[in-house]
């Protein structure tokens, strides 16, 4: 953690080469995003001019081996998304939905040749990927999806719509998932592809930082080897969805930090009735129990990405992560904002910003009431998802 906050020592817990990478981020977002994040955000522009250098760093699918990628550990991935989400959520999520879901679905399930045209230049950044799951009337269930691909002669021919895909307006390849009469397949569509259409979804009040879209998929005419061959049914978004999750376990946890590190150096600086707000024993219990949140969840980040790089981690443990450190990490931002007073819906200050962040990041890839029934039936037994 390496922060005011870490009040257990949890840089002991990481080898050198890890907090090395750790800094190396850290670096990264401190000159390259703090600058201007306010700017971005008010803007509503994702400064796509960032995308050659997240790929220098190694940051895109930097936990795939091969094809230019960094073989980076899930601790790794973990602990670099952290520092990207202290800096933004929306940087986060433009290397989640590049390597975690894009890269991720060639990765998996891709045919060689896929793999060889795309993964490369998307590693460096050269190309940006988008991954179109969810529809306007099927979110949180998929199975749902509307979107049907039929064959014609040799090619597919697709019609749907999706929504909420982000950087579907600014990537050059999309990994689209369609029902089809052998069940849901996914397709590997250039974006130039006649028929497809991406159009950013505004105004937002978060992720504002970030890129959203609607996509309409009209009588799109895909080759046979458009397929991803290597999976049929929702096993194949999901294994890509249960890589992002996992990211946001520690990304949420860094805008907490930042949250928390904001408020305390403004609780040092400000001062009322002649004396820090530091020095009130009410802001002293906001920032403890802020602190220790922060600490919990990154203990339980780390725990889970030993347990992933181990091979041994398990798809309701991610929703463990998932639930716990957004639902408190929301919190944090929200307290956080309370110490800056009127100032704190500037944005001078990060707090409300990853506070209006947080409330995307808490709803996509499962929302709470998912993950809660995911962790219901595993503890009951019985599905209530009906």
């Amino acid at each position: 953690m390496n922060s005011i906050s870490d009040l257990i020592d949890f840089d002991s817990l990481l080898t050198p080469e890890e907090r090395k990478l750790r800094d190396r981020v850290r670096a990264f977002v401190d000159a390259d995003i703090r600058p201007n994040i306010a700017q971005w955000y008010e803007s509503a522009t994702f400064p796509l001019e960032i995308v050659p250098e997240l790929g220098r760093l190694g940051l895109l699918g930097m936990h795939l081996q091969g094809y230019g990628c960094a073989g980076g550990s899930a601790v790794d991935y973990g602990l670099a998304g952290a520092e990207l989400e202290a800096g933004d959520s929306g940087l986060r999520t433009f290397v989640s939905v590049q390597g975690s879901l894009a890269m991720s679905a060639i990765y998996k399930h891709g045919s060689e040749e896929q793999k060889q045209e795309w993964l490369p230049a998307m590693a460096k950044g050269e190309a940006i990927g988008c991954f179109g799951l969810t529809e306007p009337t099927a979110g949180s269930d998929p199975s749902g999806m509307k979107t049907f691909a039929r064959r014609d002669g040799n090619d597919w021919v697709l019609n749907g719509s999706k929504r909420w895909i982000g950087l579907a307006s600014v990537a050059q390849v999309a990994v689209i998932w369609a029902q089809t009469e052998e069940g849901i397949r996914g397709f590997v569509v250039p974006t130039s592809t006649p028929g497809f259409t991406a159009t950013p979804i505004e105004p937002k009040l978060s992720m504002r930082a970030s890129i959203q879209c609607d996509i309409d998929l009209v009588d799109m005419r895909l080759p046979e080897s458009a397929v991803l061959p290597n999976v049929v049914g929702l096993r194949g978004p999901f294994s890509c969805l249960n890589e992002a999750r996992y990211g946001i376990i520690w990304g949420a946890m860094g805008a907490a930090r930042d949250s928390f590190e904001a408020a305390l150096a403004y609780s040092q600086e400000r001062l009322q009735f002649d004396k820090p707000l530091a020095g009130y024993q009410l802001t002293q219990q906001k920032l403890v129990d802020m602190a220790l949140e922060i600490n919990k969840g990154f203990l339980l980040a780390l725990h889970l990405g030993r347990k992933k790089d181990a091979g041994t981690l398990q798809i309701d443990q991610i929703s463990v992560g998932k639930l716990n450190n957004c639902r408190e990490a929301i919190k944090i931002a929200r307290e956080a904002r309370t110490i800056l007073g009127g100032n704190g819906i500037t944005l001078d200050y990060s707090p409300l910003r990853h506070a209006n962040n947080l409330e995307s990041v808490r709803t996509y890839e499962g929302t709470d009431e998912v993950h809660t029934l995911i962790l219901g039936n595993k503890l009951t037994g019985i599905p209530a998802f009906r």
